[in-house]
């Protein structure tokens, strides 16, 4: 455990700008029309949303497919990525031979919301420094007038299975707690299930999960840890939080004691799952990321694309944060004052 006041450093996966210029050149394969059905028909067979988003499949299919004949060596790169960028959809990636994923789509609420967050300009309204923990990302302390405050950057890894514990028990004896999700991308179901069994104190029946189109009875969350926290909790939550990212809010809600505060959540719930893995190899070796589980909302509807409103929608700007303040988390902290 340590505490800094330097900045922590949120990576972000690139998105294309000039496609050509990102991929890694290779050979020119004789490949580029089996990469292209290939692809074509990964989509068609599994991904999720292609009625839901009201996507016609078959007519980008004639639209792309002169352009793969035609595509010379890498050019079938650009031919992929546009393609897919036609389901809007961020977890979808074109993954080169190099190594290096791409994104095909940015959520709008992800771009409003992307310089609208800085975790510097947070640091300042504590008195002294946070502590730090989970290898940087996870930060915690406590706000003047004893409200307890967790940063969480990401859901990915173990970090909150084996770390977050530590967190909450500084935090055990405060009058209300701040859970800071703000730009968190999202990352695994296990680490949600470690945060959310810390304040409820019954079972709490999970949102519906489907694989392939078929639905997954889960279990529901149960009570878990030594203490549960059972005081006020407000989740601070924008536009740059994206997969379990919005699903954690989302459950959160659920529990009488807690309050959303900030901007909608960016939108995505297609996913991966050791039974029908997500990222599929090509007939060239290159690797693209489809979507093949749904994750819905409690009222059923899908996260992609609608995110998670809300209770009290605060907005925030890349000119307040420039100006050193943080509205969102002025709002929560007034929130326990009054």
């Amino acid at each position: 455990m340590s505490r800094i006041k330097i900045p922590i450093l949120i990576c972000s996966v690139i998105i294309l700008a000039g496609c050509e210029d990102l991929f890694v050149n290779q050979a020119e394969s004789n490949l580029n029309m089996e990469d292209f059905e290939a692809a074509w028909n990964r989509v068609d067979a599994v991904y999720p949303y292609l009625d839901y988003k009201q996507i016609d499949w078959d007519s980008i299919y004639v639209i792309y497919k002169p352009r793969a004949l035609n595509a010379k060596g890498d050019e079938i790169y650009t031919v992929l990525f546009e393609m897919l960028g036609e389901l809007k959809d961020r977890h979808i990636y074109v993954k080169t031979l190099g190594g290096n994923a791409i994104n095909t789509f940015q959520p709008p609420r992800w771009l409003k919301d992307k310089d609208a967050y800085d975790p510097v300009v947070v640091r300042d309204y504590f008195d002294e420094a946070l502590f730090v923990t989970g290898e940087g990302r996870i930060e915690y302390g406590i706000i003047p007038g004893n409200i307890g405050y967790i940063y969480m950057a990401t859901f990915d890894g173990d970090y909150l299975l084996n770390c977050f514990p530590e967190a909450l028990n500084f935090v055990k004896n405060t009058k209300g707690l701040i859970l800071d999700i703000r730009h968190n991308n999202g990352g695994s179901y296990q680490n949600l299930v470690a945060v959310v069994s810390r304040f409820i104190t019954s079972p709490l029946a999970k949102p519906d999960y489907y694989v392939l189109g078929e639905i997954i009875p889960l279990p529901p969350f149960e009570p878990q840890g030594y203490f549960q926290y059972v005081n006020p909790v407000i989740v601070l939550i924008n536009g740059v939080c994206y997969s379990t990212g919005d699903i954690f809010p989302e459950v959160m809600k659920q529990i009488s004691t807690v309050t959303l505060v900030g901007d909608t959540t960016g939108g995505g719930s297609s996913g991966s799952t050791s039974s029908a893995p997500a990222e599929y190899t090509l007939p060239s070796g290159k690797k693209i990321f489809v979507g093949t589980t749904d994750w819905r909302r409690y009222d059923g509807l899908p996260y992609e694309w609608i995110g998670v409103p809300p209770d009290i929608l605060v907005q925030q700007s890349k000119e307040d944060i420039e100006s050193g303040r943080d509205r969102q988390l002025e709002y929560a902290i007034n929130m326990f004052k009054e």
